[in-house]
């Protein structure tokens, strides 16, 4: 699978975002889904500026890596106009998974975490629903989130 070429980026990634009024609910704060929203967002922009092209990341090309669990800690409301950073830390479960740690952290004088959030996902191909290995431009972006001395 040709996903694209690799660069090397510092993990964790960050991504800055704004809260948008669409993203909030009729108390006027954050959805409780949208922050996954918000992290996936966060994971996209965090592959695509490792090099890998999204149109074909997004693409059946024989695999898929869909998310199959996901865990939310809700600390602090978020709001319409809020600045937040989503910091991204992929790192490997097995040679077929991995995991992304996202915190989102409210800007402002003194930064604020206002959710940790976490996803599993699994490689598996897309007829079968087999598991298979990571393409190797995956198991480099996850390398780079990967602790140092720490083999899989």
């Amino acid at each position: 699978m040709d996903i694209g070429n690799r660069s090397l980026l510092p993990m964790p990634f960050n991504y800055d975002r704004t809260v948008h009024f669409a993203d909030t609910d009729a108390a006027g704060v954050v959805f409780f889904a949208n922050y996954l929203t918000i992290c996936h967002e966060a994971y996209e922009e965090s592959l695509s500026a490792s090099g890998i092209n999204l149109k074909k990341f997004f693409v059946d090309n024989g695999i898929v890596i869909p998310v199959v669990k996901s865990e939310a800690e809700y600390r602090r409301p978020l709001a319409c106009g809020d600045k937040l950073r989503v910091s991204v830390q992929p790192a490997f479960l097995s040679d077929d998974s991995y995991e992304i740690r996202f915190e989102i952290t409210r800007l402002g004088a003194v930064g604020k975490s206002a959710a940790r959030i976490r996803t599993e996902h699994i490689c598996i191909d897309s007829v079968t629903r087999a598991r298979k290995a990571l393409p190797v431009p995956i198991s480099d972006w996850v390398r780079e989130g990967w602790p140092e001395g720490v083999t899989l």
